[in-house]
């Protein structure tokens, strides 16, 4: 699958209203920058619906190929909220209330407010192991590689950092952003040359317009400062040589 030091992950947002526009994705932004920082980049994002074959098949497919799989959406109170059960038939395993999760929310909610549908927020694999929810109390769960979270962002933001300890990364990738005043035309045979004599570095281009200008910011990713260092020696030599403004490096 991978060798020692790539540890790679796959995202499934699942949710009919980010399919319909209705909702706009922000949490594979969140999740696969704070995965990098652990070393763990991520090669695969998935949106699809509140689909209960769907949510399994790409489950099952996903957590064959990835080291981790994290999913968004679809565990909260309402009908359509089938991700828990959905994985429960994924991995074949019971589906019901999870006694600590139960505990959880029963302690968290003052009498009389701990509805059915809240009661229905502790349902999920009951061998999974809870992902502690500090914003709302309704945990997310994790069984196996396979690691499910709420939808909303600020409360999926809240509940990565308590899941560090549980993941095992590979090397950090670290990045180095030029902005340059040109086009991509204007540099694209030069890039790949460089990209050419720097297989281990992800050169990424990615046109702008601020100002009322045109830019292109060159983004370099890997593992190893060394590498990225000699890689932007490469670029900046080319760039002065066509006499290309420089308008940041960060």
């Amino acid at each position: 699958m991978t060798n020692k030091k790539e540890i790679i992950a796959g995202i499934i947002i699942i949710g009919n209203e980010v399919l319909s526009g209705r909702t706009k994705d922000v949490n594979t932004s969140a999740i696969a920058t704070w995965l990098n920082s652990l070393g763990i980049e991520v090669k695969e994002v998935r949106v699809i619906p509140d689909d209960k074959k769907k949510i399994i098949d790409t489950v099952n497919e996903l957590r064959k190929i990835f080291n981790y799989v994290f999913t968004t959406g679809g565990i909260g109170p309402t009908h359509d909220d089938i991700t828990a059960e959905s994985i429960s038939e994924a991995f074949k395993a019971e589906y019901g209330f999870h006694k600590e999760a139960f505990s959880i929310l029963e302690n968290y909610y003052k009498p009389g407010q701990f509805t059915e549908g809240r009661q229905k927020m502790a349902k999920m694999p009951t061998t999974a192991k809870l992902i502690i929810n500090p914003s709302s109390g309704a945990p997310g769960f994790y069984i196996e590689n396979v690691f499910c979270l709420p939808g909303v962002p600020s409360i999926l933001k809240s509940m990565l950092g308590g899941i560090n300890n549980v993941l095992v990364g590979g090397d950090p990738v670290i990045s180095k952003t030029l902005n340059l005043r040109t086009v991509e035309s204007e540099i694209a045979k030069s890039l790949s040359d460089v990209q050419d004599q720097n297989k281990e570095v992800e050169i990424g281009s990615y046109p702008f317009f601020r100002a009322g200008k045109l830019g292109v910011s060159i983004v370099l990713r890997s593992t190893e400062q060394n590498k990225i260092d000699k890689c932007n020696d490469q670029i900046l030599h080319f760039v002065k040589a066509k006499n290309i403004e420089i308008l940041r490096e960060i």
